[in-house]
């Protein structure tokens, strides 16, 4: 499909197809449970990679704008690089099901912005369920938290198993919530399969690093036109072990 306008292929046709447009900007999701810090992530990730690259950010919630309030309140950005979008559903309903809102919110910046290098879209809070359309993001981070519970890695889900990247969250809290910080990463690790885990902590220098190095790391790709958008799915592998001719599958 071709835009009218400026001849060229759109934004969801150039993702669906597998292939990275590469002189606009990298779309990061930021995924996970209410509570589990993507504010506070998005917010970081500001601070420490907006002296060298040019950064927007576009929020979801269901009915306010209160997660770009807070950011823009904490200064991590200029304010009218943070743009929010009003969901009126469920979360992802807005990031997989139908990202019309949130692509207008993206190219808006990328219009309004010449040489723009990344945008972060923030989910709204969802379950273990919600991934983004690889329509709207090139690659998206899946976000855990120790004091959401220790066990929460081990039961998976399309974000956790899939998403390109996963964020075991507020590390330093593990000792007063009563969480095997070494055992939680340790599941999530396994139910990854090789796909990469940082265990973050704004009192850990090394776990930055390693978080703004994977964001460099894929932009550059990004920038070289060998990104491309993989869709974690909207179901996890799973078992039908009470059914005649038991089997697992994927979807």
């Amino acid at each position: 499909m071709r835009d009218i306008n400026s001849g060229r292929d759109t934004i969801s046709d150039l993702a669906f197809n597998g292939i990275v447009c590469s002189d606009r900007a990298l779309r990061v999701g930021v995924c996970g449970p209410v509570g589990t810090g993507k504010s506070s992530l998005i917010a970081l990730l500001c601070r420490e990679l907006s002296e060298t690259l040019s950064l927007a950010v576009v929020t979801n919630d269901i009915y306010t704008d209160e997660d770009a309030r807070l950011l823009r309140a904490a200064g991590v950005l200029d304010a009218d690089r943070i743009r929010a979008v009003e969901t009126g559903a469920c979360p992802h309903t807005a990031i997989r099901d139908d990202i019309t809102a949130n692509l207008i919110a993206v190219e808006e910046l990328e219009g309004d912005y010449a040489g723009l290098d990344v945008v972060m879209i923030e989910s709204g809070g969802d379950n273990l369920t919600a991934t983004f359309s690889p329509a709207l993001v090139d690659v998206q981070i899946f976000v855990l938290d120790i004091a959401g519970g220790g066990d929460v890695a081990r039961k998976g889900g399309p974000g956790i198993e899939r998403a390109d990247l996963l964020i075991v969250n507020k590390t330093d809290l593990a000792p007063y919530v009563g969480v095997d910080r070494d055992q939680m990463v340790a599941d999530a690790e396994a139910a990854r399969d090789g796909r990469p885990v940082i265990a973050l902590s704004r009192t850990d220098r090394s776990s930055i690093d390693a978080l703004t190095s994977w964001i460099r790391h894929q932009f550059a790709h990004h920038r070289e036109g060998t990104l491309v958008p993989v869709d974690p799915g909207p179901m996890a592998a799973h078992s039908h072990a009470h059914s005649p001719g038991d089997h697992v599958h994927a979807h």
